[in-house]
C-alpha cells in the first residue's frame, strides 16, 4: 500500500517538507481573529449542549456572533483592499 506523502513527492515538483510555507504563515496570521472569533463561539455554544440556555449564555452567544461577524466583516474588507490596491495594503 503507498502512502499519500509518497505520491505526493511525485505529484508536485518540490518535495514535501511538511511545514507551511512563509505564505501560508501569512495567510494564517491575517485569518486569525476570525479563527479566534469563530473558537469563541464554538465554545459559547457547547456550554449549553444539553441543558436550556440561561439568559447570561443567550448574551455569551450573541456577543460571540457579533464577534464572528465583525471579524469576517474586517477580514472582507482587508481583501477588497489589497485587490483595489494591487496587492499592497
Amino acid at each position: 500500500m503507498k502512502s499519500i506523502a509518497a505520491l505526493q513527492a511525485v505529484v508536485t515538483a518540490t518535495p514535501f517538507d511538511g511545514e507551511p510555507s512563509d505564505a501560508e504563515l501569512d495567510a494564517i496570521e491575517t485569518e486569525m481573529p476570525a479563527i479566534l472569533a469563530d473558537v469563541d463561539l464554538l465554545d459559547a455554544q457547547i456550554m449549553t449542549i444539553g441543558r436550556t440556555p440561561s439568559e447570561l449564555d443567550e448574551r455569551r452567544i450573541r456577543r460571540a456572533r457579533r464577534r464572528v461577524l465583525a471579524a469576517r466583516r474586517e477580514l472582507a474588507n482587508r481583501s477588497a483592499v489589497v485587490s483595489l490596491s494591487g496587492g499592497a495594503a
